[in-house]
């Protein structure tokens, strides 16, 4: 038994993992395009042409072109330098944030985007802004055997992680706040905080929703957000307004039936823009009604392998810090996958997350490798020359 374990614990590229993720990437490419593509301009044409012809799909495919560099970067840098740096980075990133707020750009009346004059395109913030709190809490949480035990820890923590939320907060990214506190939930309890402190927690997050859920059924209040609940909760009340996009989404699931009715058909819900976001937020439902439910099996086995391979890998470290980043990036890639492929199904409340590497958007898809690629380095960076018994409550036994 302590050969085998010894054996899961070597040191690896994990080649399964980012094969996976990049057969994701290429298909995120192939549902953007269906998306987005002018009919009129490149209905009889070559796949590389609709790419081309849609500004989305080509935008979309430099990201995956450049993406090789950010692992290679990434890592080249050795796993104890990210722990060391981890303060410089978060900082970095609060900053930025900061300025965003102040000064950044305006879009869907979210004030979450800074132009870049040397990328020519807005960055959005608040997705490295997940990262840097990552690396911050697993640098913090390792330090400790039972962390936010004393009062001054549980501050500490407590403001690693409110900061700057308050500030994504503020620019309007609700669905980046709750991606934070549930990797912070999930990083808490698989660094052995106390079950107790995290209940507690738990019960002010779910008083908080109550105060929330009350304040919306009892306003007539015009804020997106609190629309989108009430929208969640009766959609045909609200279909003009916030129930609009999670019907349409419904509807195009809904036509994909077993098979799909195929990619790049003239006349589909995908094609004539039916729903709203179809390229980003809504981008399963381009899965639902070309693939049909076949197709979204698939989507969803792969999402799977990806969190099990990653909570196999963490299993396996030993290095609290690199075991504890593994699990953020796992926690923090779950829930994006649950909440997007939720909120299509209106199963959950619309809240903007995209879906990774299939969803546009040059921030969160280089986020999202740039994880993988800090998984990557840990597994290949770590050693199994001190082999003991994992501490976290969550591989015990």
């Amino acid at each position: 038994m302590m050969t085998e374990t010894r054996r899961r614990s070597q040191a690896h590229f994990d080649w399964p993992l980012l094969a996976v993720v990049y057969l994701m990437s290429f298909f995120g490419i192939l549902c953007i395009t269906m998306a987005t593509y002018d009919v009129d301009v490149s209905a009889n044409v070559p796949l590389l042409n609709k790419i081309l012809n849609s500004r989305s799909g080509m935008w979309q495919s430099i990201f995956l072109l450049v993406s090789p560099v950010v692992i290679f970067v990434i890592m080249a840098i050795p796993t104890d330098l990210f722990r060391a740096r981890a303060r410089l980075a978060y900082y970095a990133v609060l900053a930025l944030l900061v300025v965003t707020l102040i000064a950044g750009e305006v879009s869907n009346g979210l004030k979450g985007w800074m132009k870049s004059n040397i990328l020519g395109r807005s960055i959005q913030p608040s997705e490295f802004a997940k990262l840097s709190i990552l690396l911050m809490l697993a640098r913090y949480l390792s330090r400790f055997e039972k962390p936010m035990g004393r009062f001054k820890e549980f501050m500490h923590v407590m403001l690693i992680v409110g900061l700057p939320s308050l500030v994504v907060l503020a620019q309007g990214e609700t669905g980046t706040v709750i991606v934070i506190v549930f990797m912070f939930m999930v990083m808490i309890y698989f660094a052995g905080v106390d079950i107790r402190i995290i209940m507690g927690i738990a019960a002010v997050g779910v008083v908080g929703i109550g105060v929330i859920v009350g304040y919306a059924l009892m306003s007539e209040t015009t804020d997106y957000r609190i629309l989108r609940l009430l929208a969640f909760m009766d959609p045909q009340k609200y279909e003009q307004s916030g129930g609009y996009q999670i019907i349409k989404s419904q509807t195009c699931i809904g036509a994909g039936q077993l098979t799909g009715v195929g990619t790049f058909l003239e006349g589909s819900w995908t094609t004539l823009g039916y729903v709203p976001e179809s390229s980003t937020d809504s981008i399963f439902s381009v899965v639902g009604e070309s693939f049909g439910f076949v197709g979204c099996m698939a989507v969803l086995a792969a999402y799977f392998f990806i969190v099990i391979r990653m909570i196999y890998l963490a299993r396996f470290t030993q290095d609290k810090f690199g075991r504890l980043v593994i699990i953020g990036v796992m926690a923090m890639l779950f829930f994006h996958v649950f909440q997007n492929i939720a909120m299509s199904m209106g199963i959950m409340p619309i809240t903007g997350i995209p879906l990774p590497f299939l969803s546009y958007g040059g921030s969160n898809f280089i986020t999202n490798i740039a994880a993988i690629a800090l998984v990557l380095n840990i597994t290949r960076g770590r050693s199994a020359a001190t082999l003991g018994t994992v501490q976290s409550p969550g591989f015990t036994g």
